[in-house]
C-alpha cells in the first residue's frame, strides 16, 4: 500500500491511497469521509483488484490551496484527472453517498467511456424532496430543511452532521446518538479535525443537483447496494434506481444503515466479484 500524490489541472494536489494489482477499482467515499473509510474492505478486495482510494478534494485532512469553495463538478473534474494521470482508460468504479453522486455528475459532464462498471452505494440522484419527489433524503426534506440544515452546519458544524446521520429512518442511530456510544464520540472527534468551510460549499452543490435525468443513460453494467435500514432513504429510492438504470442489479442489505458495503463488507467483495464475473468484457489496463 502507497500513498501518492497528483495535480488536479487547476494545479490543487490531491492525495490518494494505491493498493493491490490487477482490475483497477477506484472507490469514492461519502461526505465528510476520507479514503479511510474503505479499510473494511482492504482485505475482502485484497485479491485481483488494483484499489483506487482517493481523498476529495477538502477531505482527507488536505489544505486546499487553489479554491477554498469547491463542488460536485470540481469533484467529478479531479476523477477524471486522476485517471488521466494513471493512464488509465477505464476502470470498474464505486461510489458510497457523496462518491455516487461524483460519479453520475462524471457521466453527465464526460460521458461514461472511462467506466467499464460502475457501483453506487445507498445514494438518491436527487437529495432535496418536493411535491412529486418523495426519494431523496428521509423522504421529506424539502427545501426549507435543506436551507436548515446549512444554517445549522454553519453554527456547528460537527453536530450537524452528526444530527443528519442520528435523526433519520434508522431508530437504532438516534438510540446510540441520544446515549452518546463510543461510536458517536469517535465520529465527533474525526469530524472536529474536518475543515468546514469546502465540505459545506461541497454539500450546496450536491443538495442543489438532480441526477435522475442522468440514470438511464448509463449504459455499463451497474450494481446497487442498499441498506433496508438506511439513515436516509427508503426503499422506494433503491428501486427507483433500479427501475431507471438500465442494466442495474439491486442488492439489498437487510438490517443495515446508510454503509451496507461496511456492514458486511465480505458478502459486499464476493458479490461484486461475482458480478465482475457475470458481465466480463473490462478493457485491460496499464498497472500503476
Amino acid at each position: 500500500m502507497r500513498h501518492d500524490t497528483f495535480q488536479a489541472d487547476d494545479g490543487e494536489v490531491l492525495h490518494v491511497h494505491l493498493s493491490g494489482s490487477g482490475t483497477p477499482l477506484l472507490l469514492l467515499h461519502g461526505w465528510t469521509a476520507s479514503h479511510a473509510a474503505w479499510a473494511p474492505l482492504l482485505q475482502p478486495l485484497s485479491g485481483p483488484y488494483q484499489l483506487l482510494r482517493p481523498d476529495a478534494r477538502g477531505h482527507g485532512g488536505h489544505a486546499l490551496r487553489i479554491n477554498p469553495a469547491p463542488d460536485v463538478q470540481r469533484l467529478a473534474r479531479d476523477v477524471i484527472n486522476l485517471l488521466d494521470h494513471y493512464d488509465l482508460a477505464q476502470v470498474v468504479a464505486v461510489g458510497h453517498s457523496m462518491g455516487a453522486l461524483t460519479l453520475w455528475q462524471c457521466l453527465r459532464d464526460f460521458g461514461g467511456a472511462r467506466f467499464s462498471h460502475l457501483v453506487f452505494i445507498d445514494q438518491s440522484p436527487k437529495l432535496v424532496t418536493d411535491a412529486g419527489w418523495p426519494c431523496g433524503i428521509y423522504g421529506n426534506f424539502d427545501a426549507t430543511a435543506s436551507q436548515r440544515l446549512m444554517d445549522d452546519l454553519a453554527q456547528d458544524f460537527v453536530e450537524a452532521v452528526l444530527r443528519l446521520i442520528a435523526f433519520g429512518l434508522n431508530d437504532k442511530a438516534r438510540a446510540t446518538y441520544l446515549r452518546n456510544s463510543s461510536g458517536w464520540r469517535a465520529a465527533r472527534e474525526a469530524l472536529a479535525s474536518v475543515d468546514p468551510a469546502p465540505v459545506m460549499a461541497i454539500w450546496k452543490s450536491l443538495v442543489a443537483a438532480d441526477y435522475r435525468d442522468v440514470l438511464p443513460g448509463i449504459h455499463v453494467p451497474t450494481l446497487l447496494a442498499y441498506g433496508t435500514a438506511s439513515n436516509f432513504y427508503t426503499l422506494e429510492t433503491a428501486r427507483y434506481v433500479a427501475k431507471h438504470t438500465p442494466q442495474a442489479q439491486l442488492s439489498l442489505y437487510e438490517g443495515a444503515d446508510h454503509g451496507p458495503h461496511l456492514a458486511d463488507p465480505v458478502r459486499f467483495a464476493a458479490e461484486l466479484a461475482a458480478w465482475l464475473k457475470a458481465y466480463p468484457g473490462l478493457v485491460r489496463h496499464n498497472q500503476l
